[in-house]
């Protein structure tokens, strides 16, 4: 009983990590399958996936790689490698060979009695010893005792009118290192634009920013407070109240607080007391100075478990050149390292669930509290799609000035000014400068990287293909000789031309399904950590991408140079949809099935299952995430990849190709998710000439949950010869959707090596019978075959067994 009572509770993360790890979905790896929220169980409990090598991607035996609110690793059965593409946090830790992990709700399974006391006193001992060593690889936070590197050169832009008093007029607040506070503080209120005036000096590590917010309050009370968090590696140094007629220096507490929401673990938070309380749905704007240094931080993920080099190689943010180990994955700060992969990034930050290098209004967030960090993260993203954000960038370098900064995917030319124009460029120094214009956020977290070399223009567009034919050959591959296709920074030049090549091979299937050319080009950026991916931006190591095992991520992250709505479901469904289009080229229909299945296996638990109709479409029933406002990666990028299939088996190839072609080229749309899905509906419908209203209902409009079919009575009978026609069989088929959602799948009536297959349209909670005839005597019926998904197996069967006297 004591036993039992321990282990059902959630205890702290430090004390019972093996009971419940923060994975938020699926992961097949080497000794079984993981779900989330997870307990551990004996390994000799359920099927076993093969043991695998360690491979280019850096994934090994035992590691878990958790992306956003996903988990993307290579198991047995999944096929050709894929990148983690999210840019959320990707979390990497260690977990020891064999151990298997169930969903939490399995609580009612027995775990072996010796199991949670091992683990209870293993972790007691360990927080013991953590309790006698302070923790490592956790620099401490800038304070304002330390003074700021002297800038070099002039100031080039000011903003913002009047500033608020800075570090140099007045003495900032001390930061406490820990102080109560409030968890629902941030709770209350968002941030709905951010202007920026970033100087950053890579040498030093050092970031000193000026952010201009507008925050609102979301609650239904007024705010007195309101709260801010930055990086705690960053301090701040004071924030001010800027009203039309005012601008009120605000008296300002700072303290640290844990949360994961920062690499650090902790994150510097200001606490503001303002004149005047905020009103429920008003606004205001705060001036903020902050600054401080951005190194690589292994911190929050070592406490979970995490071994340090596999830490670093997930929480790679940093200002300053940094390598990672292409053999062992750890960091270094050290160029000279014989095994280290090349890195041209002088500045690598991700955004909220990474770094907090920009002011946040977020509650503590841990990786032990289920998946709720990548549920803010998500929430974030989706919250802030239509918010503002305007960057202006000032970077001191010394010796070659840096030539490029990318900022939420967007690339500016830096322009350079040099301390001393005479003096030789090894000896050089001054300050580059770039200007984001103001645009809405969209759905990403704020990012930015600078790089040090001239982007590399590779891969020339072959010429469009024919869309007469479904599917491009080799004997009539396109010659090449248009724009190049991708722009690669770089120092490992021998990687190149393999790149190309792939590209150049993946290009005609682009070109068949989205049209001619591509939006933009894809930018490569050459990094050896987790990849990471913002629309046609992916940082990534370079030379396992060149290789012909990634195709599919190629080809997945080639999509988003041709797909650009800004529609989740659509740039993000159809670039996992490009993927297993390509897989199915290269090995066949089945082993892109195999891959479909892999990545929509998860939905059986996330998904919301209903009895009757009734209870499917009542006001108060339990929803999942519609495609359209879907903050999950596991519904905007696998489910809707799931539905560009379906959509392919029920219109044809070629009406969805079209319809493809021509929405991807329109202008920019304004209208609400609801409108441009109705939109593409209606184009869908006028190129393949069905209606699919009912589709775009249950799909993509609303989420009814998953299908729940099965093959309820076969009736095989031999139709004697007539007039016109031979002797044949007709065979009729009722079958059953116990399911929210309507579907339409593939029937197939298999005769020996012959097979006659139709689709079958069936309503949920329905029978359907369908008759067919066949001329060979029925052996086996098939309903849907894998490409629709369910909430069970996916494809049904049924064996014919002919009678003697069977007529």
């Amino acid at each position: 009983m004591i036993l039992a009572f321990v282990v059902s509770l959630h205890l702290p993360l430090s004390l019972l990590l093996p009971l419940h790890l923060p994975l938020p979905f699926f992961l097949s790896f080497p000794k079984g399958i993981c779900f989330l929220p997870l307990r551990v169980l004996p390994d000799e409990q359920g099927p076993q996936a093969p043991e695998q090598a360690p491979n280019k991607m850096g994934f090994s035996p035992g590691a878990l790689v958790v992306a956003s609110s996903s988990l993307s690793s290579r198991g047995a059965a999944e096929g050709p490698p894929h990148w983690p593409f999210t840019p959320a946090p990707a979390i990497l830790s260690a977990i020891p060979e064999g151990t298997r992990f169930l969903p939490s709700s399995l609580h009612a399974r027995p775990l072996y009695r010796i199991l949670p006391v091992a683990l209870v006193l293993a972790s007691l001992c360990t927080r013991a010893q953590d309790n006698q060593q302070p923790p490592t690889n956790n620099p401490p936070p800038t304070t304002n005792n330390q003074q700021p590197t002297q800038p070099h050169g002039d100031v080039l832009f000011q903003s913002h009118g009047e500033p608020p008093v800075s570090p140099e007029d007045t003495t900032a607040p001390a930061l406490q290192q820990s102080a109560p506070t409030d968890p629902t503080l941030s709770s209350r209120e968002a941030l709905t634009s951010y202007d920026l005036d970033v100087r950053i000096t890579p040498d030093a590590s050092r970031l000193s920013s000026r952010a201009r917010v507008t925050l609102r309050n979301i609650s239904s009370q007024p705010l007195p407070r309101v709260a801010l968090q930055i990086s705690s590696s960053l301090s701040w140094e004071s924030i001010a109240l800027i009203t039309p007629q005012s601008t009120t220096q605000l008296p300002l507490t700072q303290h640290l607080i844990d949360t994961d929401a920062d690499h650090t673990g902790q994150a510097s938070e200001a606490i503001l007391d303002l004149p005047t309380p905020l009103a429920p749905g008003a606004t205001l704007t705060l001036d903020t100075l902050y600054s401080g240094t951005i190194t690589p931080n292994a911190t929050r993920l070592e406490r979970i478990g995490a071994t340090l080099d596999k830490a670093l190689d997930t929480d790679w943010d940093t200002l300053g050149i940094t390598t990672i180990s292409s053999n062992s994955s750890s960091s270094s700060s050290s160029s000279n390292s014989a095994d280290a992969a090349p890195n041209t990034l002088a500045a690598a930050l991700r955004g909220f669930g990474n770094v907090l290098w920009y002011p946040v209004a977020s509650p503590p967030l841990f990786l032990g509290d289920g998946a709720k960090l990548f549920q803010a993260v998500a929430a974030m993203r989706l919250a802030q799609q239509a918010d503002i954000i305007h960057l202006r960038l000032a970077v001191e370098y010394k010796g070659e000035p840096p030539v490029a900064a990318y900022f939420c995917g967007r690339r500016q030319p830096l322009a350079a000014h040099a301390d001393n124009p005479n003096a030789p460029i090894a000896e050089g120094s001054g300050i580059a400068t770039a200007n984001f214009a103001s645009e809405p956020l969209g759905f990403r977290q704020p990012n930015l990287f600078l790089v040090e070399l001239a982007e590399s223009l590779i891969a020339p567009l072959p010429q469009a293909t024919s869309s007469s034919a479904s599917t491009p050959t080799a004997d009539t591959a396109p010659s090449t000789g248009g724009a190049p296709m991708l722009a690669v920074d770089t120092a490992n030049e021998a990687a190149l031309p393999p790149l190309a090549t792939s590209a150049q091979k993946i290009a005609p299937l682009l070109q068949l399904w989205f049209g001619e050319r591509p939006l933009t080009a894809l930018t490569i950026l050459d990094h050896a950590g987790e990849p990471f991916e913002d629309g046609p931006l992916l940082v990534a190591p370079i030379e396992p991408l060149s290789s012909s095992a990634s195709a599919p991520a190629l080809a997945h992250s080639l999509a988003h140079a041709w797909v650009q709505t800004g529609q989740p479901w659509i740039d993000e469904g159809l670039a996992q949809f490009t993927s297993l289009l390509w897989i199915e080229q290269e090995q066949g229909r089945d082993a892109a099935l195999l891959q479909l299945n892999n990545l929509i296996q998860p939905l059986n638990i996330a998904e919301v299952g209903f009895d009757t109709e009734q209870a499917a479409d009542a006001s108060s029933a339990l929803t999942g995430q519609p495609l359209i406002s879907a903050s999950d990666e596991l519904y905007y990028r696998r489910k809707a990849a799931a539905v560009w299939w379906m959509l392919r088996g029920i219109t044809g190839d070629l009406p969805l190709q079209q319809a493809l072609a021509a929405w991807r080229t329109q202008p920019p749309s304004h209208d609400n998710p609801t409108v441009q899905a109705i939109g593409f509906e209606k184009l869908l419908e006028k190129t393949s000439g069905k209606d699919l209203s009912w589709f775009f209902s249950d799909w993509v409009l609303r989420d009814r949950g998953l299908p729940d079919l099965s093959i309820v009575n076969v009736e095989p009978r031999q139709l004697p010869a007539g007039k016109g026609h031979d002797s044949g069989w007709l065979v009729a088929v009722t079958m059953h959707n116990a399911g929210a959602p309507a579907v339409d799948v593939p029937l197939i009536i298999r005769s020996g090596t012959f097979s006659t297959t139709t689709r079958i349209h069936i309503p949920g909670f329905s029978d359907v019978t369908d008759r067919i005839v066949v001329e060979a005597a029925p052996t086996q019926v098939v309903l849907n075959d894998g490409s629709t998904p369910e909430i069970r197996a996916s494809t049904h069967s049924r064996d014919i067994v002919q009678q003697p006297d069977n007529q």
